[in-house]
């Protein structure tokens, strides 16, 4: 080994005591460029920044070059410090930097003498939120570069690509887009779940529809959540006028609507993107159409695992799961009973959004959606005055009356001054009746 790559070494191994990684780049190639004797200049890559390295190296001299740390001056030898690559979602084999601009000028002056193998294309920079994306002023997202080398860098650069087309509106240039396609597996094998569920967290409620259709189109979905990219081959009925659609699109279609009258609700979306999550394992051919029983309850319970899956907290997932468990309560016509069960419910407004949503996304009917929102009203009356302290028989007797009109215009003055406060017990229902039966008989 020669003594300025000695020299390098030694500095990596000072930069390494003090906590850091740090590694001669492509020493093979540096090795051959030494040997021609026309340069004593030697590139090293750490992660340490150049404040950390400036209380380790005094003489260390800062670059204003973005992707170059500093130079140190070693002897007669001049010492370049770059930034290694520290992203997790990094293509494995790219990780380590093996190709410089030094080594690119020396090569050229080689006149072809090194074999061109020893580099590789490929150099760390410094993290930013835009880094590796062209300007999105163009009106459109697209890598820079080369987009399948860009991603290479990052994958989790895919997602964010994603998560800028959703949020901006804006699409996803063809290269880039198939590039994107290209490397879906990789993503999911270099990047972890809790960096793809970070990007998906800064998606809008309102653009998370449009998120998960590009998630869908571009492949990552099905190694993602499997169970929610297979709706697409499972089929409901839409409406009776309109005939069978896709689970998939009507789940897409919900979650567009659904921020209409509920916006920014991203946990409330998200429950809306698994709401009919259970219809895959609840589908059944009957008599000539689908049925999905239980979904609801299926779907809460396939929830769970995969939102545990994708490492969300205990309580958001409890919530999530909560909705999709009781999303089909308000689609029913209920009774007092049952709206007053259905306000206890935790999270009710968002059930009824829910539900609101999945009737616009199929263009269906408000009938039983109406009736339950008047009801709402009556849900505040209290219970015991919703009915009256005497039914019909005991109405009839106290009063000393025969079955007719008159009965049922007692009950109701009854059941009136119940709600008023006026009658509050048995004993003061049987006198209201009788002396309300008096004043019928002397009508």
């Amino acid at each position: 080994m020669s003594q300025p790559l000695k020299d390098a070494v030694g500095i990596c191994k000072t930069i390494m005591r003090n906590g850091f990684d740090a590694y001669v780049i492509n020493a093979r190639l540096q090795e051959k460029i030494l040997e021609t004797g026309k340069e004593r200049e030697v590139d090293i890559c750490c992660d340490a920044d150049f404040e950390d390295l400036s209380k380790l190296f005094p003489l260390l001299e800062p670059i204003g070059a973005p992707n170059l740390v500093g130079t140190l001056k070693e002897g007669d030898v001049l010492i370049r410090i770059y930034p290694a690559d520290t992203e997790e979602g990094s293509y494995p084999e790219s990780s380590l930097a093996r190709f410089t601009p030094g080594m690119l000028k020396a090569l050229e002056q080689t006149d072809g003498g090194l074999p061109l193998e020893l580099a590789c294309p490929y150099m760390p920079r410094s993290v930013e939120l835009y880094d590796g994306f062209a300007d999105i002023g163009e009106g459109l997202i697209r890598f820079q570069g080369l987009p399948d080398e860009t991603l290479k860098q990052n994958y989790l650069r895919a997602v964010r690509a994603l998560r800028f087309a959703a949020n901006f509106q804006l699409p996803i240039e063809p290269n880039s887009w198939m590039a994107i396609v290209r490397s879906a597996r990789r993503v999911l094998d270099y990047v972890s779940i809790s960096d793809i569920m970070d990007e998906w967290r800064k998606v809008e409620a309102e653009n998370m529809w449009f998120f998960v259709k590009l998630l869908y189109d571009s492949t990552i979905l099905h190694g993602l959540i499997p169970e929610v990219a297979a709706l697409s081959r499972v089929k409901q009925v839409k409406n009776p006028e309109e005939g069978e659609e896709l689970v998939l699109d009507h789940t897409l279609e919900l979650m567009r609507r659904y921020p209409e009258e509920l916006p920014y609700d991203w946990y409330g979306a998200m429950a809306c993107l698994f709401h009919d999550v259970g219809k895959l394992y609840a589908a059944e051919y009957f008599a000539g159409q689908w049925t999905f029983y239980h979904h609801h309850r299926i779907g809460a319970k396939v929830t769970r695992k995969i939102l545990m899956r994708l490492r969300f907290l205990p309580e958001d997932i409890d919530m999530i799961c909560h909705l999709v468990r009781h999303h089909m309560r308000f689609h029913f016509m209920l009774t007092d009973r049952g709206i007053r069960r259905f306000v206890a419910l935790n999270d009710y407004p968002r059930l009824i959004e829910i539900t609101r949503a999945d009737i616009k996304a199929r263009n269906g009917s408000y009938k039983e959606f109406n009736h339950n929102m008047k009801m709402l009203e009556r849900a505040a009356i209290p219970e015991e005055a919703l009915e009256p302290l005497l039914n019909g028989h005991e109405i009839m007797e106290f009063a000393e009356i025969k079955p007719g009109p008159a009965v049922g215009l007692i009950r109701e003055a009854l059941l009136q001054a119940q709600i008023a406060g006026d009658v509050t017990s048995v004993p003061e229902a049987v006198e209201f009746v009788r002396s309300y039966g008096q004043r019928e008989k002397l009508h």
